[in-house]
């Protein structure tokens, strides 16, 4: 058996570069809404453009690896090796080991079981192992519904819930087929046969750690991970100066889009179809996706080919969310926001000596501050977003998986995928981006047949948004009257948080409502709501933007924002 490689990649919100050895890739710098965009474009030699923020590597692997460590700075790196005499490359990496259930993949719903045995299935007797000693004996729907299909070579467009088990009904056949390749004669440059883009950097973990448990007896085969930091200039110097990455991805013999309907909400679809253009057309392309929108349909015509299969798991008339989550919503000033929080908090926290509770922000910044004012509060946060280094969001993310008795605060990374068990409740604070982020946000909570409570707490600008939801049994609650003890220990906390938190969530905040279609229409009123968020904040004056800043969000002649 030979080398080769088979390759994970994430993004967020779009595709990234994933790297398993040198690549020479010309990085052009890009910029969306005013801000560096966590998506900085890589062009490969060839014809692809990717985004080196986020990825996740399974390569063929050889007995010995040349190359002992990756250039890239800010990297979570982690070569997860079958053989125990590997050495892990060094860097900030996710402790894959670590983790013991693989989100949808390993902690699926008891009902999504079918009652298809993995042993009745045509897998060769080193998977199968592989896959008693994970603890699999029946298959889910979904696998049992796309295994036969993708081992006959087909191309498959797989709509199937979060939960289960996706991840394995695409690694199994994938895994097969890199078992059967003859044998590769280039140790060093091995080609990149498989290519899984994810669309977060722990959901790409995650998938890695899937893969290392199916692989657990292909002596040829292992998990490599690499995901991107945030020093994007750094990183795309580092990328630079390495070259022949789009030679190896000629060997690609198997395309996965994971979760496609989350890789194209953000409108990268060009980038996709560019990574697509660089890698061979004979292939064999699988698409999972809980959602089938227009956009998954108009991708796969291009990315599939014609005879494709479209297999649907999620039954007509399934609930979207799961039916044992209370669904609530509230609907308040901005200025009342930071105390009905804090009032929901402390009662959860009373009611439910376990309490687990995810709140999801609109931005990573804003996430940072609603972290630093309910910590000023003296409440058990954790927070996990994109500006935090790979290695803190791993060990925030393991040690709230592991524990009770926390508060994440989170931004839209922990939305999907990730599997976080005993969740008790969801606050969404603001307008999700969608209405099916609002279900992946809430499906964090009443996994596995069990209770939970989502509450989404709203302005009364972005109530409209209620509409799209209205069909999934979301029901008003009373605003908590707050006593002006609570409202004196809320307005300090908030005193205390630093301006330069302040500043950049002003910013990030103005970003993510401009980009809304509905509430960005109009600068104007904009302008407005951005100055009662910065009073939410407790500032007299908004803070001021830098003026190139304005200028790419398209803001820089809209009166009432100040410019520095």
């Amino acid at each position: 058996m030979a080398s080769g490689d088979l390759l994970l990649r994430t993004h967020a919100g779009a595709p990234v570069l994933a790297r398993a050895f040198p690549c020479r890739l010309r990085v052009p710098a890009r910029r969306r809404s005013g801000l560096v965009s966590p998506l900085a474009a890589a062009r490969v030699d060839v014809a692809g453009r990717v985004r080196p923020r986020g990825a996740a590597a399974v390569q063929k692997r050889r007995r010995r690896d040349a190359e002992e460590s990756l250039p890239f700075s800010r990297v979570v790196t982690r070569r997860d090796a079958v053989d125990e005499d590997e050495e892990d490359v060094e860097g900030e990496a996710p402790q894959l080991g670590a983790v013991t259930s693989a989100g949808e993949a390993g902690g699926v719903d008891g009902s999504y079981l079918s009652d298809t045995r993995f042993d009745q299935c045509a897998i060769s007797p080193l998977s199968l192992k592989a896959v008693q000693d994970a603890g699999y004996e029946r298959m889910t729907e979904v696998q049992e519904a796309t295994l036969p299909i993708i081992l006959q070579g087909k191309d498959v467009l797989a709509k199937a819930k979060t939960g289960t088990g996706k991840t394995v009904a695409f690694l199994l056949p994938a895994i097969e087929v890199l078992s059967t390749l003859p044998h590769q004669r280039n140790q060093l440059r091995p080609p990149i046969n498989l290519l899984v883009m994810c669309p977060t950097r722990e959901l790409a973990i995650q998938v890695a750690v899937e893969a290392r448990k199916l692989l657990k007896y292909h002596r040829s085969l292992g998990v490599q991970v690499v995901i991107g930091g945030t020093r994007l200039t750094q990183e795309q110097r580092s990328m630079q100066a390495n070259p022949c990455f789009s030679t190896r991805l000629k060997g690609v013999k198997v395309l996965v889009l994971d979760e496609a309907d989350r890789l194209l909400d953000m409108g990268f679809r060009r980038d996709i179809e560019k990574i697509i253009a660089s890698i061979p057309r004979e292939r064999q392309t699988l698409l999972f996706s809980a959602t089938v929108p227009e956009e998954v349909r108009q991708i796969s015509h291009v990315a599939m080919k014609k005879d494709y299969k479209f297999i649907n798991t999620v039954k007509e008339g399934d609930e979207e969310t799961h039916a044992q989550v209370s669904q609530m919503y509230m609907v308040a000033p901005l200025d009342q926001h930071f105390s009905i929080l804090y009032d929901v908090l402390k009662k959860h926290v009373a009611e439910d000596a376990d309490y687990k509770v995810i709140i999801f922000c609109t931005t990573a910044m804003v996430t940072k501050l609603v972290a630093e004012v309910l910590s000023q509060l003296k409440l058990n946060i954790r927070e996990i977003h994109s500006r935090k280094s790979q290695s803190a969001r791993t060990k925030v993310s393991d040690e709230f998986r592991k524990s009770k008795g926390l508060i994440l605060v989170s931004s839209d990374v922990s939305a999907r995928g990730v599997d976080y068990p005993d969740v008790t409740l969801v606050i969404q604070v603001g307008i999700p981006a969608d209405r099916e982020q609002y279900i992946h946000r809430l499906g964090r909570t009443g996994r596995k047949g069990k209770e939970g409570q989502g509450l989404l707490l709203l302005a009364p600008w972005e109530k409209y948004f209620l509409g799209t939801v209205k069909d999934l049994s979301i029901s008003e609650a009373a605003v908590p009257s707050v006593g002006s003890s609570v409202e004196t220990e809320v307005k300090n906390a908030v005193r205390k948080v630093e301006m330069k938190s302040k500043e950049c969530a002003y910013q990030a905040w103005l970003g993510y409502y401009n980009s809304n279609k509905t509430i960005g229409r109009d600068k104007s009123r904009l302008v407005h709501l951005a100055e009662e968020f910065s009073q939410s904040m407790g500032l007299a004056v908004p803070p001021a933007i830098p003026k190139n800043i304005l200028r790419k969000m398209g803001l820089n002649n809209v009166p009432g924002l100040r410019s520095s």
